[in-house]
This record gives C-alpha cells, structure tokens and sequence, in this order.
C-alpha cells in the first residue's frame, strides 16, 4: 500500500479551499454575457441586383459620392458583402449588419449597439438608410464621411474588435474578395494580387454600398404628389400638426426630414452621468449634450429611439415632445416648448410619423 504524503495531500487541500473562497469574487468580476446580448447576424435577403441610378420618391437626386470614391455597382456589391459579412470583426462573430438590421429599417431593435463579446455600447445604433444624403455622421457628428465612419467602427475595439491587421488577414485567404477588390480599385480593373484589400479600399466599398440604402416613396410622399387617398384622415392631421404648431419642421426639414444639425432637446437630462454627445466630439462645452438630428422616414420600423434608446415607441418620442422635452434644463434647445397637444392629436401625429415608412403599395 503505497504511503501517503501528508505535505503534499495539505497543500492540496489549501488550495481546495483558496479557490472555493475566491470563486464567489472571480464570477463577481468577470464580465457577463446572456444569450440575450449575443448579435444576431442577419442574413442578406435584399434584391438580388442593386439599383445605383434609381431616386427615391420624394428626392431631387442620388446622393452625392466623394470624387475619390465614385458609386459604381461592382463596388456596391463588394461593400453588400462585407456589410453582412462578420469577417469585419477580429473574431468573426459580428458584422456591420448586426447593429443595422434590414428587417428593422437597417438600426438596432436594442437600447444601446451590441458589438463583439457582447460589448454593450452606450449610444443606440440609428438607421444607415439615406446616409448618402447626410453631411454629418454618428450621433455626436465626429465623422465627417461615411468612409470615416466605417473606419472608426473598424477600430473600435467594443464593436468590431479594433484589430485591423487581423481582418485585412482574413480577408486575404478569400480568393473570391481578393479577386473582387483587385477589379474594383485597380486602375484597369484588372489588377492581380492581395494588395488592393486595404482598410481604406474596404472603408470606401462599404461606404459606397451605403449610399444605396435609400428609402422613399412613403405615404406622405404620394399624398404630395396629389395621391390624397394615401393618407389616411388621422395621418393627414398630423402632416397638419408637424407643419404647423408642433413646430417639428424646424428640424426635420428637406427630403431626408433631418437638418444634419446638433440639439439640445433635453434626453438624458438629469441622469448621473449624462452623455455629453456633440461636445465629446468637439471638445466645446457649447455643444454639450447636442446630438444630430436623425431622419424620420422609416422611423416606424427603427425604435428604440433617441440617441440612448430610452424612447420605446413613437408614441413615447411625440409625447416626450409634446411636454417640451426636459423644460427644467438650462441648456435645452431655444426651439424646445411644450406643445399642448391633446392625446388624440398625439396620434394623429403618430399616425403621420408611420406614414413616412417606404411604401412599394
């Protein structure tokens, strides 16, 4: 019978018992992920061919594209691919099209973006449909392209990962991608090699495919084009109220309904840490706490909304409104008063806002 080291049987046993303490505090520190929290990767299901020259209703043109990235169609279709494609991310988990999901107006249905290991942001990712028409870009307008706010979700180590390096590798070993950027951005369009997959040439084909996002012919756009039955009584009350004394014109203007500038209208006020939005951005305390005006059209399939998510339906963002936003705060927006709308005119306004979906009817 072999003897029994009691030294060495001690030893184990305190460390037995260490680990049996710390556990409780190492579960308490490592960082959680639920099921819940894990990015959905939706799956491409857009027409099959892209239309690059087609205005949307209710537009006088195509956005406009830099002149060092023209919109062409094989770009357009590289950058579809990488848009859904999670080798975007250093670990293949998520894409750019978890954040911006087709079947929910191309936003996030979660109150703040998921991105890789279930990060959670601290903004709610809006809408990229009609980003082509925009002159600022992200909440807090750092970006002043769309090419440079591919690049910066890129980087970002909670939404993409951040390691670059990594996913211009990846990319790489895919003979079809390598094949598909050397004949978009050679001179010829016949280029060979790996060289032309660069973070710039795939910042510049998803910011292409973007530009193609458009979303137009809504309700409201035919009724302006003297199609009256489009809308409904309801919804033409509140064209009537949006235009008149709720006033909200004055910043959902132009076809895009966005005036592509920075407000104060009063979310997140009084919380503990509130989001300073366009002055962490710009570093001027002027700014604080502005954030860019987001279009309307499609806003029915895009909730959450505001830029923290906290408005659950369109019923909460009109009636977040209709009291003047956050009337007690010093630096709210001079164009922020309470409306006074009764509840019926607060549907009816509802009622417009879901009219400004795309319609294909």
């Amino acid at each position: 019978m072999p003897t029994l080291n009691l030294t060495r049987f001690s030893f184990l046993i305190h460390i037995a018992v260490v680990a049996c303490l710390l556990s409780p505090m190492l579960a308490a520190a490592a960082p959680t992920w639920n099921d819940d929290d894990v990015p959905v990767l939706p799956k491409d299901e857009l027409p099959e061919k892209l239309d690059i020259k087609k205005i949307p209703v209710g537009f006088e043109k195509l956005p406009v594209a830099p002149k060092d990235n023209p919109t062409t169609l094989e770009k357009a279709q590289l950058g579809r691919r990488l848009f859904f494609d999670p080798v975007l991310s250093t670990n293949g988990t998520v894409s750019c099209a978890s954040c911006h999901q087709p079947d929910h107006g191309f936003a996030s249905p979660d109150t703040v973006s998921v991105g890789i290991g279930g990060q959670k942001g601290t903004r709610n990712a809006p809408t990229v449909l009609n980003r082509g028409y925009g002159k600022h870009f992200s909440w807090d307008g750092r970006d002043e392209s769309l090419e440079a706010q591919s690049l910066g979700v890129l980087q970002s180590k909670s939404e993409l990962g951040g390691d670059t390096d990594t996913v211009i590798a990846n990319i790489k070993k895919d003979e079809q991608y390598v094949a598909a950027f050397a004949k978009v951005f050679s001179e010829s369009g016949e280029g060979t090699g790996d060289k032309y997959v660069t973070v710039e040439n795939v910042t510049k084909a998803i910011a292409c495919f973007e530009r193609t996002l458009n979303s137009g012919n809504s309700k409201v756009d035919r009724f302006r084009n003297d199609e009256y039955d489009a809308l409904s009584r309801a919804a033409r009350q509140g064209l009537w109220i949006f235009e008149s004394r709720g006033g909200c014109w004055k910043c959902h203007n132009g076809s895009n309904l966005a005036d592509e500038e920075f407000h104060n209208t009063g979310v997140g006020f009084g919380k503990k840490e509130r989001d300073l939005g366009r002055a962490k951005a710009t570093q001027m305390a002027e700014h604080n706490f502005q954030f860019k005006t987001p279009t309307l059209r499609d806003i029915d399939h895009t909730a959450p909304y505001m830029h923290d998510g906290s408005a659950k339906t369109l019923k909460d963002v009109v009636e977040f409104y209709n009291k003047g936003g956050a009337p007690d705060d010093p630096l709210l927006d001079k164009d922020m008063k309470p409306l006074n709308l009764t509840e019926e005119e607060v549907g009816f306004l509802v009622e417009f806002l879901k009219a400004l979906s795309s319609s294909n009817d």
